[in-house]
């Protein structure tokens, strides 16, 4: 791909030019002078400048979006020639959630190495838009993960559905909101863990975003703790009264980890949870077959 459209890629996702350099390995003075030749190029703005950073125009957008296509498909091509090359095609690249890791995934992998010695399996894991930000970069195949409400249709993904999850609320033993029914109310008082806090970087995966979204989820949704790791979100709810809202098919783990279910006098709103793949990737046989593995797998141990 041309060289100032990397640039350009880079500076979109970092948000500032210092970002984009640092990202693109290249200098300041330099980046900006090749951004403003890519704008004299395209013959439009691609940045609204600001004091804390850059925006994308909707001519940038537009250009964004199709670079990103370019690239996976030039990235694309390259790993099939490679899997060509060293006869990889039994293997895996995944995404997944931290839960569908430890109920699912984590089985399905080991037997799949078993049944195909030597065949090349990553799977990365983490909250659904960090997982996204890798499907769209050609990093993944697919991911298993919570339907993210809101998603633009530009992303061009599909969501195959497994299964319908509620959420639980987690607290560690002793704490003050045990022993009887809680109303949300309750709950609210204190403090909460997130492992999902949504950041600037991906607003571009929404058909809408506030600026006061994109400058302040951290505060607005009151967490006190967040992190994209689930065992530290653990570690601080079972040294502190804060509560962990999670899918509830992780009722036993968690109990396990010495944390206990709130009794909620509400029934908790069930959602979605499954497998995001690209619209392009669709019918192909490798990607279907997996998908099925995936579906096999999690209907032996969650809910239809």
């Amino acid at each position: 791909m041309n060289k100032m459209l990397r640039q350009f890629m880079a500076v979109a996702e970092a948000g500032t030019m210092s970002g984009g350099a640092t990202a693109a390995l290249v200098s300041q003075p330099s980046l900006t002078v090749n951004m403003r030749r890519l704008e004299e190029t395209m013959g439009v703005p691609l940045f609204i400048r600001t004091p804390r950073g850059v925006r994308l125009t909707e001519y940038g957008e537009t250009l964004y979006q199709n670079a990103r296509l370019m690239q996976r498909l030039y990235d694309n091509t390259l790993k099939a020639l490679e899997r060509q090359r060293q006869r990889t095609e039994e293997g895996l690249r995944i995404g997944s959630g931290y839960s569908w890791w430890s109920l699912f995934i984590r089985d399905m992998v080991v037997d799949h190495s078993k049944r195909h010695p030597g065949a090349r399996i990553y799977v990365s894991l983490g909250n659904q838009l960090r997982c996204m930000d890798l499907l769209l970069g050609g990093d993944i195949s697919m991911f298993v993960a919570h339907e993210i409400e809101g998603l633009s249709h530009n992303t061009g993904t599909e969501l195959i559905p497994l299964m319908q999850v509620g959420a639980g609320y987690f607290v560690r033993a002793g704490h003050p909101l045990l022993g009887r029914p809680c109303t949300m109310a309750d709950i609210d008082r204190f403090p909460m863990v997130s492992t999902a806090v949504p950041e600037a970087r991906h607003q571009r995966f929404f058909e809408t975003w506030t600026q006061t979204l994109a400058d302040s989820a951290f505060d607005q949704q009151h967490y006190t703790f967040a992190s994209n790791s689930l065992a530290a979100c653990l570690d601080y709810v079972e040294h502190t009264d804060a509560v962990i809202n999670h899918t509830d098919v992780m009722a036993r783990e968690f109990e396990r980890r010495g944390l206990h279910r709130l009794s909620l006098t509400d029934p908790a709103r069930k959602r979605t949870v499954g497998i995001y793949v690209l619209r392009e990737r669709m019918g192909e046989q490798r990607t279907m077959e997996t998908i099925a593995l995936l579906k096999q797998a999690a209907a032996t141990v969650l809910p239809l």
